[in-house]
C-alpha cells in the first residue's frame, strides 16, 4: 500500500502541503477522509487493554486520537519542520495548553508587548492566578528581552510580525538569548504561516498557530496547533488528552484541505498587501502605514532576511483619531468589518475597540494601539476594488 505519512525529504513545501500526512485506509481513497466518530471499537478485550494502556498504537477516543486530526498534525509538522504537532480547539487553546504543559507556579514568561489582546489577558488574568508571572518588553529590543529574564524565566513568547503594527524580532538572536538562559522560545506564526516563515529552522523551540487564520484561509473553522520537538509536545499532548481542548475531526479536515493552497494564497495575499500599503503611504488622509514590506519600516531589512514574504496584515493611522477611523471603516461597502483575519475576503477593524479593546489605556499605548489606527487583513479580491472601497472613507477626510 502506498503510504504518504512519511514525506520524501526532497519534497518542496508546496508538495508537502498537498501530499504529507495522509495515510490511506483500506478503501484506497484519494482525498483525505473525515472520521466523525467519538470512539473506536476493538476485536477483543485484550486489544482494548493494550491500546488504552499504550502498549499498542491505535485510536482510543477522539478527544486525543482521531485519524482526521492526525493527518492535519502530520502535515503541519512537515511544513514547519517539526518532529510533532498537537492540534487544539483554537489558537488560544494552543497557547493555554503549551503553558499548562511546560510551566508551573513560580515560573516566569517574558513576552512581547505587541501581542493579541486575548493572549495578554490569558497571561495576566489566568496564568497570573496560577502563580505564573509575565514580563513584557518591546518586541524588537533584544537587550530588553535579556534584561527581563530572571532565574525563574522558563519561556519567551513572541508574535512576529506583530498584530497589527507588523513589528519584527530577530528570531535566531532571540533563540540564542533564550537558550543561554535555559528557557524555551515560542513563536506565534499564524500571520505568516510556514509558507513565509519557519521559526524552528531559525532556532525557536515551539511554533504556535491559530489555524483559524491562514491555515484555513477561508474563515470556515476555528482551531489551533503547537509544533516542535516530541519532548515538549508529549507534555502538550498530555494537556489536550486530559483537559480536553481538542480539535474536531471536521475542522481538522478543513484545515488539511486549506494547507493544499497555502503557498499560492500567501503569495497572492502578499502581493495585494504590498500594493495597498504603497497606495496608503501616499494618501493625504493617512498619517502612517505599518507594514514591514515598506522600505521605511524599522525592521524591513530583518523581515526580508528571515521571511519569504511580508504577509497580508497591515495597520494604518488616519488623522482625526477614533472618529475619523470609524468613519473610514463605516464608509466601506465591500470590506468585511470583523476582527478576524486570514480570509480570502479582506477584513477591516479598529483594534483599539475590538481586538485590543480589553487592554488598559497604558497597555494600548505601550503596544502602539492608537485611536486612529485601522487594521486591514488584505484578501484576494481585486486590489483595485480594495483601494476603491477604502478611498470612499479616506477621500472624505481630506
Amino acid at each position: 500500500m502506498h503510504d504518504e505519512t512519511t514525506p520524501d525529504p526532497a519534497w518542496a513545501l508546496e508538495t508537502l502541503a498537498i501530499r504529507a500526512g495522509h495515510q490511506r485506509t483500506h478503501e484506497q481513497e484519494h482525498g483525505e477522509p473525515i472520521f466523525p466518530t467519538s470512539s473506536f471499537v476493538y476485536g477483543s478485550a485484550a486489544e482494548a487493554a493494550r491500546k488504552f494502556g499504550g502498549e499498542e498504537q491505535g485510536n482510543v477516543y477522539s478527544r486525543f486520537t482521531n485519524p482526521s486530526v492526525h493527518t492535519f498534525e502530520r502535515r503541519l509538522a512537515a511544513l514547519e519542520g517539526g518532529e510533532r504537532c498537537v492540534a487544539t480547539s483554537s489558537g488560544m487553546a494552543a497557547i493555554l495548553s503549551t503553558v499548562l504543559a511546560l510551566l508551573q507556579a513560580g515560573d516566569e514568561i517574558v513576552a512581547s508587548r505587541s501581542l493579541f489582546g486575548s493572549t495578554v489577558s490569558l497571561f495576566d488574568k489566568y496564568f497570573g492566578k496560577l502563580g505564573i508571572i509575565t514580563r513584557y518588553v518591546e518586541l524588537s529590543d533584544l537587550a530588553a528581552w535579556e534584561a527581563a529574564i530572571t532565574p525563574n524565566t522558563r519561556l519567551l513568547f513572541a508574535e512576529t510580525p506583530s498584530n497589527p503594527l507588523s513589528e519584527v524580532v530577530d528570531i535566531a538572536a532571540l533563540a540564542e538569548i533564550a537558550h543561554r538562559h535555559e528557557a524555551l522560545l515560542a513563536i506565534d506564526n499564524c500571520f505568516l504561516t510556514p509558507a513565509l516563515q519557519q521559526p524552528l529552522t531559525l532556532g525557536a523551540d515551539l511554533v504556535i498557530h491559530s489555524a483559524t487564520k491562514y491555515l484555513d484561509g477561508q474563515g470556515r473553522a476555528v482551531g489551533g496547533a503547537v509544533v516542535g520537538r516530541n519532548k515538549e509536545l508529549e507534555e502538550v499532548f498530555g494537556v489536550v488528552r486530559t483537559c480536553g481542548p481538542c480539535l474536531s475531526p471536521f475542522n481538522a479536515w478543513i484545515f488539511t484541505k486549506g494547507l493544499e493552497t497555502l503557498s499560492l494564497r500567501m503569495r497572492a495575499h502578499c502581493g495585494n498587501a504590498q500594493a495597498l500599503a504603497e497606495w496608503l503611504q501616499v494618501h493625504p488622509a493617512v498619517a502612517r502605514v505599518h507594514y514591514s514590506g515598506l522600505p521605511d519600516h524599522p525592521q524591513h531589512e530583518l523581515a526580508g532576511r528571515q521571511q519569504a514574504g511580508y504577509g497580508a496584515v497591515l495597520g494604518f493611522e488616519v488623522k482625526g483619531g477614533r472618529e475619523a477611523a470609524w468613519s473610514v471603516i463605516d464608509a466601506t461597502h465591500m470590506l468585511s468589518i470583523t476582527g478576524n483575519l486570514g480570509d480570502v475576503k479582506t477584513t477591516i477593524t479598529h483594534p483599539a475597540t475590538t481586538t485590543h479593546g480589553r487592554l488598559s489605556p497604558a497597555q494600548k499605548d505601550a503596544a502602539g494601539i492608537s485611536e486612529g489606527l485601522i487594521r486591514v487583513a488584505v484578501g484576494l479580491e481585486s486590489i483595485e476594488d480594495i483601494r476603491l472601497d477604502l478611498a470612499r472613507g479616506l477621500d472624505a477626510l481630506i
